[in-house]
């Protein structure tokens, strides 16, 4: 409860929390905010923003601002879900390594090891650029192959602590099963480790989505803040004074990544209250 309490009063959350709500607002009704159809292409061509138009035309006449609304939506999904299927994968992973031990242990943490060892960005370059099929799940898909092995790794050493609490011995020697052991008595206490993982995962994916829709390796026909950024470029909206077309869907993901990195560094001083003292010192 003291938590919660906590959570609610921090400042990081509330500023993170209100930026997150409104995108997840804008993503829910975008049918309705949005002025045109993302897809309607019988506007003027390479317009200047204007009232009719607040961010310009693109080159095949469509209204920026539009397609800006609607791909929130798709910006947003991609960084909530990676975040989760990520952290799913992370918490399993680390639970069966950091409980059951021996083998099991050296060969899962053998496993994060290689992964860790990659470099993520050729790797999700190389992964996005030999999928037979292109759009947002292959996107979620690759961020996910390569996104989940540090929280795995730093969720696996509080895991093996947790185990050597008295609490946790006693429920052991009573005799209660490993599941009881696992998800009643030691998941709880990480839960805000999963939080901050949750949160980071989902930054680096927002990111990460955004960067393989520029450069060409999703489906360039999805509507989102990544593909906006890459006909911007293909079509020289710079270079026609468009700059609205390429500044506003860069400043909502960096507000989107910065939402969620508020939000994970509040949960990192409530779950380790040394940090603020550090800071305030």
């Amino acid at each position: 409860m003291n938590y919660v309490r906590m959570f609610f009063k921090d400042k990081k959350i509330l500023v993170g929390a209100t930026i997150l709500l409104t995108m997840v607002f804008v993503a829910i009704f975008a049918r309705y905010i949005a002025p045109y159809s993302p897809h309607y292409m019988g506007f003027t061509p390479l317009e200047s923003p204007s009232f009719k138009h607040i961010l310009g035309t693109t080159a095949t006449g469509q209204d920026v601002f539009s397609r800006v609304i609607w791909g929130t939506r798709m910006s947003l999904a991609v960084g909530l879900l990676v975040g989760l299927f990520t952290t799913v994968i992370s918490v399993i992973l680390a639970l069966i390594s950091g409980y059951f031990g021996g083998i099991v242990d050296n060969v899962i943490s053998l496993f994060i090891n290689v992964f860790l060892v990659i470099p993520p960005l050729p790797l999700m370059i190389v992964l996005a650029a030999y999928m037979p099929s292109r759009g947002m799940w292959t996107i979620i898909l690759v961020i996910t192959v390569t996104g989940w092995a540090w929280g795995a790794r730093t969720l696996r050493p509080q895991i093996m602590s947790l185990k050597n609490r008295d609490f946790v011995k006693a429920s052991i020697i009573v005799g209660e099963s490993s599941f009881h052991t696992i998800f009643i008595d030691i998941l709880p206490h990480t839960l805000g480790l999963i939080v901050a993982n949750f949160f980071g995962t989902a930054m680096y994916a927002v990111i990460s989505e955004a960067g393989l829709e520029f450069i060409g390796l999703g489906n360039v026909n999805d509507i989102s803040w990544g593909t906006i950024l890459y006909w911007a470029e293909n079509d020289q909206a710079m270079f026609f004074g468009l700059w609205s077309w390429l500044l506003v869907p860069g400043i909502l993901i960096a507000l989107l990544g910065t939402s969620m990195a508020l939000m994970n560094f509040a949960v990192d001083e409530i779950i380790n209250p040394k940090l603020k003292g550090e800071k305030n010192g």
